[in-house]
């Protein structure tokens, strides 16, 4: 979602670099993309570790609570679509085609984000499926949150495409045997079998979808 779907991992970044400022830092900007698609605890380890500092379990939550508390703030005055993500949510509506919404991000933020997103679909919901991070018993990159999407929506995997802009979600995707659609923003990542780079959403639609399980598809069958 953050990244991939609308612009909002700016505000993660914006609350997490405060967040350095409060503990008497600055997080470097290669933290901060490794940061990108992790759970919270995750990334607060890798903003401690890049500060060279430690923090108590109890502080670690206090941190977590404050860079939620803070990003909620600004999801809830202004989310802004990435772009040709509207339009591939209108494609694949028209397709008939089911979706999911997967994401790191705890409910309570989420829906912050889905209010936004829902307004432009007033017909139907924008998702059949919303799972969220607090609302699974792993997080990517482990495959969990896929695979608890796809079994909600009856699917199987090989007829899957996953649409992540992370290298966490691109492993959890892979992993769980689904095609995926890369469109990174913030992190580097290297070609692997079942996934096909695009530099965005734009000109993207149910056909493209198409195109990326069959790309994969032949992929695997001369493996």
């Amino acid at each position: 979602m953050d990244g991939t779907l609308v612009e909002t991992e700016q505000y993660w970044g914006e609350a997490m670099f405060e967040l350095a400022g409060r503990l008497g830092g600055r997080m470097s900007d290669h933290a901060r993309a490794a940061t990108v698609g992790t759970s919270m605890r995750v990334a607060m380890e890798i903003l401690y570790a890049d500060l060279g500092i430690s923090r108590t379990e109890q502080e670690l939550q206090e941190d977590v609570t404050w860079v939620e508390d803070a990003t909620a703030c600004m999801l809830a005055r202004e989310v802004v679509w990435r772009p040709g993500a509207r339009e591939l949510l209108a494609a694949v509506h028209a397709a008939g085609l089911r979706t999911a919404l997967v994401t790191t991000t705890p409910r309570a933020l989420a829906d912050l984000v889905l209010g936004h997103i829902e307004r432009a679909f007033p017909e139907r919901p924008a998702f059949d499926i919303t799972i969220c991070g607090d609302e699974v018993v792993a997080r990517k990159p482990d495959p969990a949150p896929y695979l608890q999407a796809m079994a909600a929506l009856g699917v199987e995997p090989s007829t899957c495409v996953v649409i992540e802009d992370s290298h966490a979600g691109i492993t959890a995707g892979l992993a769980s045997g689904a095609a995926v659609l890369g469109v990174p923003t913030m992190q580097v990542v290297q070609p692997a079998p079942g996934l096909v780079l695009r530099d965005g959403l734009v000109g993207v639609g149910a056909a493209e979808l198409v195109g990326v399980l069959a790309a994969t598809a032949s992929v695997g069958s001369t493996a």
